[in-house]
């Protein structure tokens, strides 16, 4: 059994500390590796590494610094398969859906590839006279990202190659329970040309957090991960000095007007709900149906999730497992919570047969009906398979209950009328909005972020906020003097 350590300085390298944390094969149950988890110790090396290496990165060209990106992109198009193979193997996602993680992780390397455009500056010619003004954007130095389990590789690439870009050097730290992805990227990123010490991967848990959190030498900090844990990362490092972005968790809603095309809502609807076994952060959890549709909507989702198969993402099948045994248990705490509710379970995962190993992780897709707003499984993030269906009377209440919510990450509406869908997106508190599109996860040229508990912090990830959030501004005003000058005059200066 492998025991998994971190990347430091080019190399991977084991830790000073003894704790262990087991990583398991979601699909069989069985354990298949144990990672290391940094101490205060291993944090502090990470980060000397990362000092002494932007020091000469920060000065290098960008022509240099894409040069480096775009090999790293071809390394990583090229071995995607393998990829893949890691994440479901951690994770438990199907291969297609790691697959498809890892296209949405190529977008963003390939966006950072633009970067020298994404850093241009401004200049403006006798602001005064003879005095001319231009504005710069320049790294911060050293920066951390600490990203969740349920997307392994493409988190990190939401940050790292646009940190890399604009002159950083960052350390990396993975979810401890699937910790084998970051560790590959931060191998081809080296193989790719990236110095020593640019790239740093340090496995933990809270310990290795708070260590990146407090420590003098991290100047920005990105996190993805629940609103508990995102609203502490914010608070901690703010208070430490440290420019913060903190993604939090989700409720996303599905509105679904009369007017929709029913059939087109039903194939949304699985797909979001239940697409990596509903371990997405913009996920659709709360189905809104607008009647009189709720009855012929339910049924249609119904019919299409009795097709899908449950079991090893390696076999070919719909939906994996859950991460890890404790998450299934706390999913299938709800599915419980929703029944004595009493919410109408349409199907319930608790009974599904998976194609694949017994000890395995297992809970099929779950649809309750006639959910209402205080029950459990529609206030709570889930992020299970369990998709709740609110009944309401009317767009008005519909967009009443969307925004009384806390989160606001992403949400969707289903209409064929244009007019509705404008009104729609321009007045729900939500950061990311899809008309007719269930997963609105923008492209890597815009950004990625949500309103209210689900984002702490101003900038959003990766496109022309993640540039902003990895440098900073800087303006210059200068003259350069010629013979027809000078003399003394200690009066304020003015613009003429």
């Amino acid at each position: 059994m492998s025991t998994i350590g971190h990347f430091v300085d080019g190399k991977r390298v084991a830790g000073s500390s003894e704790r262990r944390a087991d990583v398991f094969d979601p699909a069989t149950g069985r354990r298949t590796g144990q990672v290391e988890l940094a101490c205060a110790a291993d944090v502090a090396r990470a980060v000397e590494a990362a000092e002494r290496a932007a020091r000469a990165w920060r000065d290098a060209s960008l022509a240099k610094r894409t040069a480096v990106l775009f090999a790293f992109r071809d390394l990583v198009n090229a071995r995607r398969d393998r990829l893949a193979q890691v994440v479901t193997a951690e994770h438990g996602k199907v291969l297609a859906d790691a697959a498809g993680e890892v296209q949405r992780g190529l977008e963003v390397i390939e966006y950072a590839c633009g970067i020298p455009s994404a850093l241009r500056g401004g200049f403006s010619e006798n602001v005064s006279t003879e005095v001319d003004s231009y504005s710069l954007r320049q790294p911060l130095g050293v920066v951390a990202v600490i990203s969740p389990f349920n997307f392994p590789v493409m988190v990190p690439l939401w940050f790292v190659p646009v940190a890399v870009a604009c002159g950083n050097a960052v350390v990396l730290k993975p979810s401890e329970k699937d910790p084998s992805a970051a560790l590959l990227l931060a191998e081809w990123f080296a193989e790719a040309g990236l110095p020593d010490g640019v790239l740093n991967v340090v496995n933990g848990d809270k310990e290795a957090v708070d260590a990146l959190l407090d420590h003098p030498g991290v100047k920005a900090v990105s996190f993805v991960g629940s609103t508990p844990v995102a609203r502490y990362v914010h608070q901690r490092g703010s208070l430490a000095g440290k420019r913060v972005q903190a993604l939090g968790g989700a409720k996303n809603h599905m509105v679904v007007l009369p007017d929709a095309d029913l059939d087109l809502a039903a194939d949304a609807a699985v797909n979001a709900g239940f697409g990596s076994a509903g371990e997405r952060c913009m996920a659709i959890s709360a189905l809104v149906a607008v009647e009189p549709v709720a009855d012929a909507l339910v049924a249609k989702i119904a019919e299409r999730m009795a097709g899908l198969r449950t079991g090893d993402g390696r076999r070919g099948c719909d939906m994996g497992p859950l991460v890890t045994a404790a998450h299934a248990a706390k999913v299938r705490s709800y599915v419980e919570s929703g029944i004595a509710a009493g919410a109408v379970p349409v199907a319930d995962g608790r009974d599904v047969t998976p194609d694949g190993e017994a000890e395995g992780f297992w809970l099929g897709p779950t649809l309750f009906d006639h959910v209402t707003p205080q029950m459990s499984i529609y206030t709570d993030e889930i992020f299970g398979p369990v998709l709740s269906v609110v009944r309401v009377g009317s767009y008005d209440e519909a967009v009443d209950l969307v925004n009384a919510n806390p989160y606001g990450n992403g949400t969707a509406i289903f209409t064929n009328d244009g007019g509705a869908a404008r009104r729609y997106q321009h007045e729900v508190e939500v950061g990311m909005v899809g008309i007719n599109v269930p997963i609105p996860v923008p492209m890597a040229y815009y950004s990625f972020g949500g309103w209210k508990a689900s984002l702490f912090g101003d900038l959003h990830a990766h496109g022309a906020d993640g540039v902003a959030f990895f440098t900073r501004g800087k303006v210059v005003t200068s003259r350069w003097l010629d013979p027809r000058h000078g003399g003394v005059n200690l009066g304020f200066p003015t613009q003429t």
